[in-house]
Order: C-alpha cells, then structure tokens, then sequence
C-alpha cells in the first residue's frame, strides 16, 4: 500500500509521517502551538535562530499536511493567528515520547543525564 501527502507517494507510513516533521524548524513549531495560538512575530521570537523565510516556509507546509491552522483577522494592521489542527493537537504524546527518548539517547550516548550534560 502506498501512502500520499501533497503529491508525493511513501511506501511506509513511518515515512509518510517523518515527512510531516521533515524541516529544521517544523518541531520547534509544532512544540510552541502546542502550548496554544501563537502569532507569527512570537513564534519568530520564540525559535532562536529562525529566519523570516524559513518560518514562513515551514509554517506553510504545516498548514498543507493540514497540521497547522491559519487564521486572518479583518483588521489593520493585519493579525495572523496560527495553532494546531485537532491532527496537529495529537502530535503531542508523539513529541513528548520524542523528548523522553531523546533525553533517553544522550544519557545512554553519553553516560551522563541530560541535566549533567548541560551543567545543570
């Protein structure tokens, strides 16, 4: 069986569904929506390190898998609102075992806890 998104055919849904998070900046996103509606300038402030265009750009793939919703407000100046779909809302157990494994690997990479790792 073969699986679609966006044109494009993966023969797993393991694939299908890392395609989703493929993207420097998609899981950093999807973890701030995930603690709620955002505007875009406090998702640019709240990801170090992103750029204007790949926000924009990663945003806009989001919104396509149907992950993320955009809403616009009739108002000037313009208000742009972005947040989880209820599809986006149930990736949440998915990147909080992600961060559990996560932590998991660099305490087993490196025989140290994350917290000691970091100097913490």
């Amino acid at each position: 069986m073969m699986y679609l998104l966006n044109g494009k055919e993966y023969p797993c849904p393991i694939e299908l569904a890392v395609s989703v998070f493929a993207g420097r900046w998609k899981i950093s996103i999807i973890c701030q929506l995930l603690q709620g509606k955002k505007r875009y300038g406090e998702l640019k402030k709240n990801i170090t390190g992103v750029n204007h265009k790949m926000l924009a750009e990663q945003l806009r793939e989001l919104e396509e898998a149907g992950i993320v919703k955009r809403e616009v407000y009739p108002v000037v100046p313009p208000k742009v609102e972005y947040e989880l779909t209820e599809l986006g809302k149930g990736l949440g157990p998915v990147i909080d075992y992600l961060r559990e494994w996560g932590e998991h690997f660099q305490t087993d990479a490196t025989g140290e806890s994350l917290s000691t790792a970091n100097g913490s």
